[in-house]
């Protein structure tokens, strides 16, 4: 039971949540008409496949890319859900269609592109420019130069996060992350999943995404220690390499905050990254909450008849078919 749970994780999307299981993932979004639009798919992690996959430091960098590629697709499908909503608010019918209609070869195209380019980008401000930074304040040593750069790298992480919560559109999707954190903690605590029972709960939960990335923020200052300072464009590029190391590390961590989250010892290490998730969550009304835990009861095939408002895909297919 204790493995299962650990295997339940999740992401906030537009308007929704995204919730993974072993078995499944399972994105659900909150329409402009009240109703919760809900896609289901199988899902199994390589982990599971072969046990080269759930080597130590080798299955982090496999998760990583899982949870990378499920969150895109999940942020695709809820932002063509918002897109559809909007498009029939700005139109004269009555509502949204029941789904939103397929994308074309060259729209699958261009979002493959504009994804590479946002990573482009990501690296460059995260990665690059502290590295230029470092060298301009003069860090000599390989031990100075990359706890510069890796304490520059910190400081523009947390400057981001504080810029974006003072938007409106960021805000409502920190709520929803509040949702999924206190959803799995009720699956977690054996409550019953609903509105009322998660509200209580905390939305500060110690294996979240962005616990995971302050832990990669500081992992990543050891690991390039042992590279020295890098003095040319193609020893800072040699660290890209790394990066997988660095996320197979971090998640070797984050799996061991969940299972320590009560001991004395772990919890002052883990409570910096709770401290973190002052600002990456937000306190979720129950509306927010029950499209969490109807994406969390997807992802685990359970029962939604105390959901009256959630339509999955295919029934909404049907629908627009009919239509």
């Amino acid at each position: 039971m204790e493995e299962q749970k650990l295997q339940i994780g999740g992401q906030a999307v537009i308007e929704g949540v995204m919730m993974r299981s072993k078995d499944a993932y399972s994105v659900a979004v909150r329409r402009k008409d009240g109703s919760i639009l809900v896609r289901t798919k199988p899902f199994m992690s390589r982990s599971r496949k072969s046990k080269i996959f759930r080597l130590p430091i080798l299955r982090g960098a496999f998760v990583l890319v899982e949870s990378l590629v499920l969150g895109i697709k999940a942020l695709t499908f809820s932002g063509e859900i918002a897109a559809e909503d909007e498009k029939a608010d700005g139109s004269d019918k009555n509502g949204a269609d029941p789904m939103p209609k397929p994308k074309s070869f060259w729209a699958n195209v261009w979002l493959a592109v504009t994804v590479g380019f946002s990573f482009a980008v990501g690296l460059f401000i995260f990665f690059y420019i502290p590295l230029i930074l470092t060298d301009l304040l003069g860090a000599e040593s390989g031990f100075s130069f990359n706890l510069v750069d890796g304490l520059l790298r910190l400081v523009m992480f947390l400057s981001y996060l504080c810029l974006i919560t003072m938007m409106k559109d960021v805000r409502r999707v920190f709520e929803y992350h509040g949702a999924e954190h206190k959803s799995i903690f009720a699956f977690e605590q054996n409550a019953e999943l609903t509105p009322a029972s998660a509200k209580p709960l905390s939305r500060f939960h110690p294996r979240c995404g962005t616990s995971f990335l302050l832990i990669v923020m500081i992992v990543s200052i050891f690991v390039f220690m042992f590279l020295g300072k890098p003095d040319t464009i193609a020893e800072r590029l040699v660290r890209l390499a790394f990066i997988p190391v660095i996320g197979g590390i971090s998640y070797e961590l984050i799996r061991l905050s969940g299972l320590k989250a009560n001991s004395r010892f772990w919890r002052p290490f883990i409570l910096p990254g709770l401290w973190l998730q002052k600002l990456t969550t937000k306190e979720p009304d129950e509306s927010q909450l029950e499209v969490a835990i109807v994406a969390l009861k997807c992802a685990l095939a359970m029962d939604l008849s105390d959901h009256p408002d959630a339509v999955r895909e295919e029934e909404a297919v049907q629908m627009a078919g009919a239509s």
